[in-house]
């Protein structure tokens, strides 16, 4: 689904249709706000800061960081990220997500901020992109990792976001101007993130009436990208992954900047890619021993899954099948069996479950990896062969214990086996460990209306929606669950518990977009209506 406003922005993906009963002109602002301030972080300058030598960082421990507190930070992101969560552009798929947090944490040890705290997700978007997000979340869109042709290229363009969140530039952009409120800092986001990503700058300024100085700012992102590609080179180098493959990552990006003109790659146009730019990372790679490193099995594999399962089309289909064909006719691939796994994929995409089998089947028993697991587990729920199936993920999550996706598999095939008491049993274990799991409440909730509960499916389809950032969906499935006639008096507290700090959480985020926190006279603030101190009382 193509969200309403990539008509007039489109260098950048906007969330889809938010799904709550607000008027739809009141969710596309909304929209546009959340996206435009989750890519902020590349884009936000520092207006008035003065060059820096590249020899030195900044000092970030002065009152840059007060206006922006970690606590207002998190709470910012978070808010945004779940409503990124709970759009039809959201990547949910655990194995490739699992990747990438992985390799986002081999960064994060090796940065200058080794304890960071950082979630990474992915956007199924083809253009080549990543974004940083107030509060430590870092989006990559399945473009970037199919566009490197290497690890390394993607863990540069991962090490740069990161520096963006090291060196805290939201903070550091907001206080070198004036003091302002939460409400004003997404209007200034908006209005420089418009400017920078497409021509309907002034229109999209005009939406919540501000006007600022745009190419002085501008100017001043130079200092931030060239802050961000200085961690992140440090970063690579300390991980241990070939430095050359940032300089040469960003000269083919110029490159194709270059030939595509207005079509450039997103990333191009939301981190400015400068002659200097490149020079000073290829100047720093030159002055580094080299280091050959070896991607890892599973790189090959999320790039051959991703290619065979974005299109969900009969065309699309049919090409990913004939793309992996060609591949290991001509022996033209990296990975012989990366090929074979993605024709695997694509074959069962196709419904050619056989040939599937088959084509997984030639894959050496040497060659260990818990995707090829998942995947020999997946054709067998496929085929509805729910007994094998289970035999299969279970014998597989006792071999790759911390395979998360092995453990969500099962869960999945129980359910559809139609064994839910077993499957219950599982996701509580899940929902005590990943409590910001939409997915875990709502495979609760399809369990929990299987096997009659009212009260619990209920109270689980509650949390999936707050995880998500549906929080009026989410009080008024409390309500529902609060009435079900299957509940204890112990049961109803917890709910009425978890309905007050949601109602205390709903009026914090009321009084943040009306600027609550620093102006609560700013005229560009967007005002929400009405709220009491306490939440409604569920009627009976």
């Amino acid at each position: 689904m193509k969200s309403r406003l990539r008509a007039h922005l489109s260098a950048h993906r906007c969330a889809p249709r938010a799904r709550t009963s607000v008027p739809a002109h009141a969710a596309a602002r909304k929209r546009a706000l959340a996206w435009f301030l989750a890519v902020a972080l590349a884009a936000l300058p520092a207006p008035g800061a003065a060059p820096r030598a590249q020899t030195n960082l900044p000092d970030i421990s002065d009152e840059s960081a007060n206006l922006l507190t970690p606590q207002m930070e998190r709470r910012i992101g978070l808010e945004y990220y779940r409503e990124l969560r709970g759009s039809p552009d959201y990547l949910d798929d655990p194995e490739v997500t699992a990747y990438v947090q992985e390799l986002g944490e081999r960064l994060v040890a090796a940065s200058p901020q080794p304890g960071l705290d950082v979630e990474f997700f992915l956007v199924k978007d083809d253009s080549i992109n990543a974004f940083a997000m107030l509060g430590g979340f870092i989006g990559v869109n399945t473009g970037l990792l199919l566009a490197a042709q290497s690890e390394s290229e993607a863990a540069s363009v991962l090490g740069h976001e990161l520096g963006h969140l090291i060196q805290k530039h939201v903070a550091r952009g907001v206080s070198a101007g004036q003091k302002t409120s939460i409400a004003s800092l997404v209007g200034t986001v908006l209005c420089m993130l418009a400017a920078r990503s497409s021509s309907q700058g002034t229109q999209a300024c005009a939406m919540v009436g501000m006007s600022l100085p745009i190419s002085q700012q501008l100017a001043y992102s130079r200092d931030f990208e060239r802050e961000a590609d200085r961690i992140g080179f440090d970063i690579l180098k300390k991980g241990g992954f070939d430095v050359t493959a940032m300089p040469l990552f960003f000269e083919r990006l110029q490159t194709a900047g270059r030939v595509y003109d207005s079509n450039a790659p997103v990333y191009v146009r939301s981190h400015p890619l400068t002659t200097e730019r490149i020079a000073d990372v290829r100047n720093r790679a030159q002055a580094v021993p080299y280091r050959q490193h070896a991607d890892a099995l599973a790189f090959s594999l999320v790039r051959a899954k991703l290619r065979a399962t974005m299109s969900a089309s009969v065309d699309g289909k049919r090409d990913a099948v004939h793309f992996f064909s060609t591949q290991i006719a001509g022996k033209t691939y990296s990975n012989l069996n990366a090929a074979r796994y993605g024709l695997a994929w694509a074959l069962l995409q196709s419904r050619e479950y056989d040939r599937a089998q088959a084509e997984l089947a030639q894959i050496p028993k040497t060659t260990a990896h818990p995707m090829f697991d998942n995947l020999a587990a997946t054709l067998l729920v496929e085929r509805k062969e729910y007994v094998g199936a289970i035999a299969a993920y279970r014998a597989a999550a006792a071999k790759y214990p911390r395979a998360r996706y092995l453990q969500l598999g099962l869960i999945d095939a129980l359910q559809k086996a139609g064994r839910h008491d077993e499957a219950l049993a599982l996701l509580r274990d899940q929902a005590q460990i990943y409590r910001s799991d939409a997915r875990v409440y709502e495979m609760q909730a399809r369990s929990y209306g299987a096997v009659g509960k009212r009260m619990l499916q209920h109270q689980a389809q509650a949390e999936s929606y707050a995880q998500m950032g549906r929080n009026q969906p989410a009080m008024s499935e409390f309500m529902v669950a609060r009435c079900a006639s299957d509940g204890d008096f112990y049961q109803q507290s917890i709910i009425d518990a978890r309905m007050r700090a949601l109602w205390d959480e709903m009026v914090e985020e009321k009084r943040d977009r009306e600027g609550k926190s620093g102006d609560d006279k700013n005229p560009n603030a967007r005002r929400l209506p009405p709220m009491n101190e306490r939440p409604p009382e569920a009627r009976c």
